[in-house]
């Protein structure tokens, strides 16, 4: 897996609404983020075969304007004070807030077709409205029937 974008951390804490407190939630739920068991098994098999020290998925968003949002993924063992995160088995996969954002909602699926692997985000901007597409490996698709975004070759 290619690292195609630059990771930047926000600069300040978000609090979670509510909370009444200036620190925020750092784990997530499947309802924030839902990574499929497909998606898991392709990205533990991806962890075991590498020959880094890898424990976490960063997943990340670059981008915006006409061309719309990219969303990528690498392997990472920085943790950041602004990262929330899902546990699986033996990595974790890290968003930092500001990327939550926009991912809020959202599901990372892994399909496999005929001469064709690659992981799918859909639903991006579920809960925000508007579109996105996965771009950041130069393998957009548009999203299906079901509203999602694109999707990255594997």
């Amino acid at each position: 897996m290619e690292n195609v974008g630059i990771y930047t951390p926000p600069s300040k804490v978000i609090p979670v609404a509510g909370s009444g407190s200036d620190m925020f939630r750092t784990s997530l739920t499947a309802d924030e983020l839902e990574v499929t068991q497909s998606a898991q098994d392709k990205l533990e098999e991806i962890i075991s075969q590498t020959d880094e020290d890898v424990s976490a998925i960063r997943i990340y968003i670059s981008g915006g304007g006409c061309g719309g949002m990219s969303y990528g993924m690498t392997f990472t063992d920085a943790h950041t004070d602004f990262d929330t995160h899902l546990q699986f088995g033996s990595f974790k996969v890290l968003v930092d807030v500001v990327a939550l954002n926009y991912l809020k909602g959202a599901q990372i699926d892994y399909i496999q077709e005929e001469g064709r692997e690659r992981f799918v985000f859909n639903n991006v901007f579920a809960e925000t409205g508007g579109t996105g597409a996965c771009g950041g490996c130069g393998a957009a698709t548009s999203g299906g029937d079901d509203g999602g975004g694109g999707g990255c070759g594997a």
